[in-house]
C-alpha cells in the first residue's frame, strides 16, 4: 500500500541540481530567496529567505504558483519546522510607487536574508542579483529549479496571501480574498467603481483610472 503521506507530497522532483555543486564544496548553509507580489495592483511585494536543513528535506517543494494552495498549506508548516532559519520581509506600496517594483523586490530579498538568525554561506536566488557581500546565484526560473528556492516561493506565497486575505476583510470591494491583489476584470471593475484603496499601487493603476473618467 503507498504511504498517504507520500502520495500528497507528489510529485517528487530532482531539484537539488545546483545545491550538489555547492555539497560538494563542503557548502551547506545555502539560502534559497524568492519573491511573491511583483505582478499586483494592490498589496505589498513580499520576499522570503530559507536556509533548509538537508537531512530533513520535504517532498513536494516546488515553484508555489505549480502547487495547489491546499498543497501550499501543507508544506508551510514543514518547511518552518524543518529550516535552519527562515523569514519574509515585505516592501508596501507606497514604497513601490517611490522606488518602483524592482527596487522594491531587491530590497525585500535583502531584507529577507537579514532577517536571519543564522548566516548562509550562500545564496540562491530567483532570477535577480542582490549583492550582499555573501557568495550568489542568480537561477532563472530558480523556484522550479532549486529546493532552497522553492522552500522560499511557498514561504512567502502563503504569508502574503494570508496578508491579503486579511486586506479584504478591511476593503472587502475589491475582492482580495480571491485575486490577492491581481488584476482581475472583478478587480479592474471594482477599482474603477470605487477608485483606489490605501493598499494600491498607484504607478500600477493610473492607466486604469485614467481609463475610468
Amino acid at each position: 500500500m503507498t504511504d498517504k503521506k507520500i502520495t500528497l507530497k507528489q510529485p517528487i522532483i530532482d531539484n537539488l541540481f545546483y545545491e550538489k555543486d555547492l555539497f560538494a564544496e563542503g557548502i551547506s548553509l545555502i539560502c534559497g530567496v524568492d519573491e511573491v507580489g511583483r505582478g499586483p495592483l494592490a498589496g505589498p511585494v513580499m520576499a522570503g529567505a530559507v536556509i533548509p536543513d538537508f537531512n530533513k528535506m520535504i517532498i513536494g517543494i516546488n515553484d508555489s504558483k505549480k502547487l495547489t494552495d491546499k498543497f501550499r498549506r501543507e508544506l508551510y508548516p514543514e518547511i518552518r519546522a524543518t529550516a535552519i532559519s527562515a523569514h519574509t520581509s515585505i516592501v508596501e506600496p507606497a514604497d513601490i510607487d517611490r522606488i518602483n517594483i524592482l527596487q522594491a523586490t531587491k530590497r525585500a530579498m535583502r531584507e529577507a536574508v537579514a532577517g536571519l538568525l543564522v548566516k548562509p554561506q550562500f545564496l540562491m536566488i530567483d532570477a535577480l542579483k542582490l549583492e550582499t557581500g555573501i557568495r550568489e546565484l542568480a537561477i532563472t526560473h530558480g523556484d522550479a529549479l532549486s529546493y532552497s528556492i522553492g522552500m522560499a516561493s511557498v514561504l512567502a506565497k502563503v504569508e502574503r496571501d494570508d496578508m491579503m486575505i486579511r486586506y479584504a476583510e478591511l476593503y472587502p470591494e475589491y475582492g482580495f480574498e480571491e485575486n490577492k491583489g491581481y488584476g482581475t476584470q472583478h478587480h479592474i471593475e471594482m477599482l474603477k467603481k470605487y477608485g483606489p484603496c490605501p493598499i494600491h499601487r498607484l504607478s500600477f493603476i493610473r492607466s486604469i483610472l485614467e481609463g475610468a473618467v
